[in-house]
C-alpha cells in the first residue's frame, strides 16, 4: 500500500487514500441519482377515467391529490394514441403508457429520464402479467391489494429496488 504514493509521507498517503474513497462515493451517489428516477406518484386508471390504483411517494393533502388525479386523467385521456407519452405538467414531468384498457401514469422530477420511467412502468406490467397470467383491469379491481403489494416490493420511496 505504501508504494501507491511513493513521494508522500505515511500520513499524507492515508489522507490521499481517504480522499480517493470519498471521491469514489461521491461519484457513486451522482451515478445513482442519474440512473434511478425519483417518482412522485403512480396512477392506474381505465379508459373511462376510473381510478384503479394510486401510490403517492410525495406528501400531498387529500384535496390536492383529488385535483391532481382529476386533471391528469382528463389530460391523458384527451390525448390521441399517436401523441408523445411525455408531458410537461406544472413543476414535473408526466410519463404515461396504455396497456389494454389501463393507463399507467407517473409523475417524475423535471431532470429525471422519461425513458427509464417508461421502462419502470413496463417492468411493473411484466410483474403483474407474471402474477395474474395476462393482467386485465378486473385483476386490478378485485386484487388491488396484491397489485399494491407488488408495487411496494418493486419500488420503495419512489425509487426502483435492486
Amino acid at each position: 500500500r505504501s508504494n501507491d504514493f511513493p513521494c508522500l509521507t505515511k500520513t499524507q498517503q492515508q489522507d490521499q487514500g481517504s480522499d480517493v474513497v470519498t471521491n469514489f462515493l461521491n461519484v457513486d451517489r451522482l451515478l445513482r441519482k442519474q440512473t434511478f428516477n425519483m417518482m412522485q406518484f403512480m396512477l392506474l386508471f381505465s379508459r373511462q377515467g376510473k381510478l384503479r390504483l394510486q401510490k403517492w411517494y410525495a406528501a400531498y393533502p387529500d384535496k390536492t391529490k383529488k385535483k391532481v388525479v382529476r386533471e391528469l386523467v382528463t389530460l391523458v385521456l384527451s390525448r390521441k394514441p399517436k401523441m408523445c407519452s411525455f408531458l410537461e405538467w406544472k413543476e414535473s414531468k408526466v410519463v404515461y403508457k396504455r396497456y389494454a384498457s389501463l393507463y399507467f401514469c407517473c409523475a417524475i422530477e423535471p431532470d429525471d429520464n422519461e425513458l427509464l420511467t417508461l421502462e419502470i412502468i413496463h417492468r411493473y406490467v411484466e410483474l403483474l402479467d407474471k402474477y395474474f397470467g395476462s393482467v386485465c383491469e378486473l385483476d386490478i379491481i378485485f386484487n388491488f391489494e396484491k397489485a399494491f403489494f407488488m408495487l411496494d416490493e418493486f419500488m420503495l420511496g419512489g425509487e426502483v429496488q435492486q
